[in-house]
């Protein structure tokens, strides 16, 4: 499988209840309703190894057949939703969200 794995930043404390409903009720949802997606892992970070903060708030693990199929993914409506959805989150919530894209190997 072809996949995006997604790292969001934590939220300040404050925002953590806002963020998380945000996320499960708007952000999820959108992100479901992404064309050619075969899977969705969530992961909420919450520890690092040996008692280290963790580097990361959230992973979120988009997953494709192939490139192609992501590439095709990308140009839809549903895309554009969970992206600009993506950046409210930033905006509102001061959050970092970082992407990279990689076959998932054994």
């Amino acid at each position: 499988m072809y996949k995006i794995v997604a790292l969001w930043g934590a939220p300040k404390p404050a925002d953590v209840e806002a963020f998380e409903k945000h996320y499960a009720e708007t952000h999820v949802p959108l992100a479901r309703k992404v064309p050619y997606l075969k899977r969705l892992v969530l992961t909420r970070a919450d520890g690092g190894l040996e008692g280290a903060p963790a580097p990361f708030y959230r992973v979120a693990e988009l997953l494709f057949d192939a490139p192609e199929a992501l590439h095709r993914a990308s140009e839809s409506a549903q895309w554009r939703a969970m992206r600009e959805d993506a950046g409210k989150m930033i905006e509102r919530f001061g959050v970092t969200l970082q992407a990279a894209m990689g076959w998932e190997r054994d």
